[in-house]
């Protein structure tokens, strides 16, 4: 049973998540803001987490080696482990964020496993990890590695979103959603993840177009979009935006006052894929990003809907 938090340390704990949600993830919190506020603060929760590990894994201000952030994801599953445990736990590694995410786990009782599968997934990205993976031969071994990276964060949401069907009927759009996310990632942080020794893009598929890794290296140094690889990353928009007609019909199921939120980030996030096309593919030189003006002209009039839903709701009380 999980210690009761101190409701100083859990408040501290919440704004953290919700502080590393808004430097960072400008879509994904902009989304949030559409949710019910009683369930922001959960997802700002798994946020939080899933960011301060990504920060482990990805950047190395501190000069720390490889096997020694593996380490510290070793940490960070012993101290998820002890705050479940009610174990006191100090504020290294993800310490500062796991009060509030000890708290959403329990509150809507989210499977540990889930968090379990994305350090495991994290770890493959740590060079010198049994796990480690620098590429992926085929889509078979990444979606083994997006089931840990990506999926479950779907599937841990759903308790908090809140669901007009049965959990399991929704799941696997959910699942779906978060590799669609992911795959947006992978394209739109190509140029970033070649610098970080990592090709996520499945080999077989890119050769089939032509592309190796030395093309791409070649691409990387000079700024410029081969068009063998321009092909490649147009049939990857294309498979991307088949998974988000896979997720699609999920948004419908969840709970009427978290559709709004989930549809805003759906939009906004497979328009990315539409930033990248029209850049030319230009993944090089430049990170795709919706504008500003798109983002409030998609979120503005589903924030008005979430409003009169809400007032309905009151109304029926």
């Amino acid at each position: 049973m999980t210690r009761p938090v101190p409701s100083d340390d859990l408040a501290s704990a919440y704004r953290r998540c919700r502080q590393l949600a808004a430097e960072h993830g400008r879509t994904y919190f902009l989304a949030t803001r559409l949710l019910p506020a009683e369930r922001r603060p959960g997802v700002h929760a798994l946020y939080g987490f899933a960011r301060t590990v990504d920060d482990i894994v990805d950047v190395d201000c501190s000069g720390r080696t490889p096997l020694e952030r593996a380490a510290m994801l070793d940490v960070v599953e012993a101290q998820l482990n002890d705050a479940l445990a009610g174990r006191p736990v100090d504020d290294s590694c993800a310490g500062p964020v796991l009060p509030a995410l000890t708290d959403t786990i329990g509150r809507y009782a989210i499977p540990v496993e889930y968090f379990c599968a994305f350090l495991d997934s994290m770890r493959m990205d740590i060079p010198g990890t049994p796990t480690f993976r620098a590429t992926y031969p085929d889509m078979a071994a990444l979606k083994r590695y997006m089931y840990g990276s990506a999926e479950v964060i779907g599937l841990q949401m759903l308790p908090i979103l809140g669901t007009t069907v049965p959990v399991d009927e929704a799941e696997p759009h959910a699942a779906a959603l978060g590799e669609a996310f992911q795959l947006t990632n992978f394209l739109r942080d190509f140029g970033e993840d070649l610098d970080r020794g990592r090709v996520y893009l499945p080999a077989d598929e890119l050769e089939a177009f032509g592309v190796d890794i030395e093309l791409v290296q070649h691409c990387r140094r000079t700024g410029t979009i081969d068009r063998r690889l321009r092909r490649a990353l147009a049939h990857f928009v294309a498979v991307a935006r088949s998974v988000y007609r896979r997720a699609e019909p999920g948004l419908d199921m969840l709970e009427p006052r978290a559709r709004p939120g989930m549809r805003a980030a759906y939009i906004l996030y497979a328009e990315i894929l539409d930033e990248i096309e029209k850049s030319g593919f230009r993944v090089f030189d430049r990170r795709a990003a919706v504008p500003r003006h798109r983002r409030l002209t998609v979120a503005l009039p589903l924030l008005a809907c979430s409003i009169v839903g809400s007032w309905s709701l009151l109304g029926a009380r």
